[in-house]
């Protein structure tokens, strides 16, 4: 069997009821019936207006519902989707727009101004599309709601490929951003990889249209952190393809009360967040005002991009007994490297994940690192694994690498294999730090420095220095009401952690350390330190 998500969600509306709910944003209800009929109206207008299959479609907009509703239409038009990420400044949003080679954009209006000082330099686009709040859209645009309700909503009744493409541009640590190229083919085995760990996962459509029949739509899944990264477009997708209901959040930065009313008020079932990042604001939340939100609707909170610390995982089960605490180790580029599954029954340590199926651990010959041997190891993954990256490649050639006959994704994460085959997480190697020969994985003092009660966040990274070669440095955010000494948390950190893995100096950040996101800005966050301590850039 192939697959091909535009066919799974034409299949869709044979096997569940057209009034279950698709999308929520607010008080913003659209059911599977009214979805199905707008996607297939934006699908076919996208193909007249030019768009071809194979065609990139932009998406720069923050999350709402008409996100995963034109992700349906791209999907059923053969086109593929771009990320954009909303926080960018103009010419970093045009640096996407142009390397992607996008044929349409669809934006929101808040965004206006940034598509106005663009437009006229964007040669390949043959479609903007506004999504307007109660206004009409700019006179070069097409309105999006317009485009969803003209037509009889019909299916397109085309034949699709599972080499169809759907892009996750990634900005990493270093670099240009890259775009991960995915057949449906194989982000949709490498999510069936996951359902099959925990149990049975259908081979082919008639399969999966019988379990819906049987279980019914599925679950009432909020992606807290931004559908245009990695973490919440896969679960969103997902979502989509199990007949779900995707719910967003309105405000336009991270509320932690905001997520819990809706969790209370929508029944959410389960949550996607980005680590710490996210989880602290909601155990602070909770703290704040216990009892006053109803949570026994949660059955699973889902991690994945950063480190969870177990203490903050532990903190939220006093509170939502009931749930599973899921930390997926995975990356834009490969999913499934491992995972751990933390209860009120059974803890788990920070970074330690049960290893994935297709995935190994090689040291830089190419060699397998034996479990137990305490060697670090790059992680990689074979199996479905993208294509590489658009119009790139050299990037290409060192991420997707042939070992023994087999080709492997490996984005650049290293572990120590333990003797059981757990995984523990030390860092990705471009933010490795050299300090007079030792390598210091910056993960693995952050999660140390988080244990200290002054410390709400931290960052880890290597300056220059004479005598060490790089100085660890760590940039930190300290916790309110607590007094911060720096030395005393130096001592803290020795005390669990080597001499030299212990920061030399610990900054105060006077800059935000992550993306929206959730992911660490090491870039920023260098600049920072090396201003800070008055060294040269």
């Amino acid at each position: 069997m192939t697959w091909n998500f535009g066919d799974i969600l034409d299949a869709v509306p044979q096997a569940i009821s057209p009034a279950a709910p698709a999308f929520i944003h607010g008080r913003r209800v659209v059911a599977w019936g009214e979805t199905t009929r707008r996607s297939n109206n934006l699908a076919r207008a996208m193909r007249a207006q030019g768009a071809q299959p194979g065609d990139k479609v932009a998406f720069y907009m923050r999350n709402r519902l008409e996100y995963g509703e034109a992700l349906a239409a791209c999907f059923k038009a053969r086109l593929t989707h771009v990320n954009i990420n909303y926080r960018y400044r103009p010419e970093e949003v045009f640096y996407i727009f142009d390397d992607s080679d996008a044929r349409v954009v669809i934006y929101g209006s808040e965004f206006r101004d940034t598509i106005l000082q663009l437009s006229a330099r964007l040669s390949k686009v043959v479609a903007f599309i506004e999504i307007s709040e109660g206004g009409v859209p700019l006179p070069l645009a097409f309105s999006y709601e317009a485009l969803a309700t003209e037509g009889d909503g019909a299916p397109l009744g085309i034949a699709r490929s599972p080499d169809d493409l759907l892009f996750i541009y990634t900005g990493g640590t270093t670099g240009m951003p890259k775009g991960v190229m995915w057949r449906h083919e194989d982000l949709r085995e490498a999510q069936l990889d996951a359902v099959r760990r925990l149990g049975p996962a259908p081979d082919d459509l008639a399969a999966h249209l019988d379990l819906l029949r049987a279980s019914g739509p599925g679950s009432r899944t909020m992606p807290a952190c931004p559908m245009m990264h990695g973490t919440g477009l896969i679960t969103t997708i997902g979502c989509m393809m199990n007949a779900g209901c995707v719910i967003t959040l309105e405000s336009p930065s991270f509320d932690a009360h905001e997520l819990l009313s809706v969790v209370s008020d929508r029944k959410v079932q389960s949550i996607a967040i980005v680590g710490d990042a996210f989880a602290k604001p909601m155990l602070k939340a909770l703290d704040e005002e216990p009892g006053a939100y109803d949570t026994s609707s949660l059955v699973s909170i889902v991690s994945s991009g950063v480190m969870w610390s177990r203490e903050v995982k532990a903190g939220l089960l006093r509170h939502i007994p009931q749930v599973v605490l899921m930390d997926s180790f995975g990356a834009s580029e490969a999913l499934g490297f491992g995972s751990s599954a933390m209860t009120k029954d059974g803890e788990v340590g920070t970074a330690r994940f049960q290893i994935g199926p297709r995935c190994q651990v090689f040291d830089e010959d190419g060699e397998p690192v034996p479990p137990g041997s305490g060697k670090p190891g790059i992680i990689a993954m074979g199996g479905p694994i993208p294509l590489g990256y658009y119009n790139d490649p050299e990037k290409t050639a060192k991420t997707f690498r042939t070992i023994a006959g087999q080709r492997y994704s490996i984005p650049g994460d290293w572990c120590v294999v333990e003797a059981d085959g757990a995984l523990t997480l030390l860092g990705r190697g471009s933010a490795c730090i050299n300090t007079a020969g030792e390598k210091v994985y910056p993960e693995e003092v952050e999660e140390a420095l988080k244990t200290h009660a002054a410390i709400e966040d931290a960052l880890v990274v290597g300056v220059p220095d004479a005598k060490w070669g790089q100085a660890v440095t760590a940039v930190v955010v300290v916790a309110g009401g607590v007094a911060f000494d720096e030395e005393e948390v130096r001592r803290h950190v020795r005390a669990s952690l080597a001499g030299y893995k212990t920061p030399k100096r610990i900054l105060v950040a006077q800059i935000p350390l992550r993306a929206a996101n959730g992911k660490a800005d090491y870039k920023a966050v260098t600049e920072f330190a090396r201003r800070d301590l008055g060294l040269a850039s």
